[in-house]
C-alpha cells in the first residue's frame, strides 16, 4: 500500500551566507504530527523564500519517495532523513520521479496533480553540506513531484494514497528531468506532455521544435 510517511513543513530560514548577504531558504523542513490543511499554494505552516522561483501553483507540495532517499542514503554513505530535500510529503510504495504528468492522487481528502519534476539548485547543494550534490542529482534521475493541488483538505502521515488518474501520453517525471538536464533529444518527448506545467514547458519548446 503507497502511503504518506512524513509530513514535512517549514518558513524561511538562514541557510548559509553569501557575500556578506544571508540566504534564506525553506529547504529545512521538518516533520509535523497530526492532520495538516492543504489549500492555496501551500500546506499550512510552510512557505518559500523566493517566490519567483519556488512555490505558486505549479510547486504548490513537493513530493519525494522513502525509497529514493534510501537510494541517495546507501550511495553516499550517510544517512539520508525524511525531509532532507526540502519536500513536503515523503512516501512509501509509489514510485514518485516514474509517476506521470498529470497523473492524480488522492491523499486524506486532498487530491494533487504531480505536474512538474524537481531541478536541483544550490540550495540543495548547502542543504547537504557539498555542492557536488546539485550535479549528482540532476544525474540521478530521482527529481520528485511538484504538484498541483486539485482538491483542498487535509492529510497526515499514515494515509494511503491512491492513483485516481494517469495520462496514457507516458511522458514521466523522471523524463523531463532527463530531457532538461542530461539528454536533450528528449525534449520534444518531454514537452508532449499537455499537463506539464508552463515553466518547464517554455524550457522544452526551442529544442523541441
Amino acid at each position: 500500500m503507497a502511503r504518506i510517511v512524513s509530513v514535512n513543513v517549514g518558513r524561511p530560514k538562514p541557510l548559509a551566507e553569501r557575500r556578506g548577504q544571508v540566504m534564506m531558504s525553506a529547504i529545512l523542513k521538518a516533520p509535523v504530527d497530526g492532520p495538516v490543511r492543504v489549500e492555496g499554494v501551500n500546506l499550512a505552516g510552510d512557505d518559500q523564500a523566493d517566490r519567483s522561483v519556488h512555490g505558486g501553483p505549479d510547486k504548490a507540495v513537493y513530493v519525494y519517495a522513502r525509497e529514493d532517499s534510501d537510494w541517495w542514503s546507501e550511495l553516499l554513505g550517510v544517512e539520508v532523513p525524511n525531509a532532507i530535500f526540502g519536500e513536503n510529503l515523503t512516501t512509501e510504495g509509489l514510485d514518485v520521479s516514474g509517476s506521470i504528468i498529470g497523473e492524480r492522487w488522492r491523499l486524506g481528502t486532498v487530491e494533487l496533480e504531480v505536474c512538474q519534476p524537481r531541478l536541483p539548485c544550490s540550495k540543495l547543494g548547502l542543504r547537504f553540506g557539498s555542492l557536488k550534490m546539485v550535479r549528482a542529482f540532476a544525474q540521478a534521475s530521482r527529481p520528485g513531484a511538484y504538484c498541483r493541488i486539485v482538491s483542498e483538505g487535509e492529510l497526515q502521515a499514515g494515509d494511503e494514497i491512491t492513483v485516481t488518474h494517469r495520462p496514457e501520453h507516458g511522458v514521466t517525471l523522471a523524463l523531463v528531468a532527463d530531457a532538461i538536464l542530461k539528454d536533450r533529444s528528449l525534449a520534444a518527448r518531454a514537452a508532449s506532455a499537455p499537463e506539464l506545467s508552463d515553466e518547464l514547458r517554455g524550457e522544452l519548446k526551442p529544442q523541441a521544435a
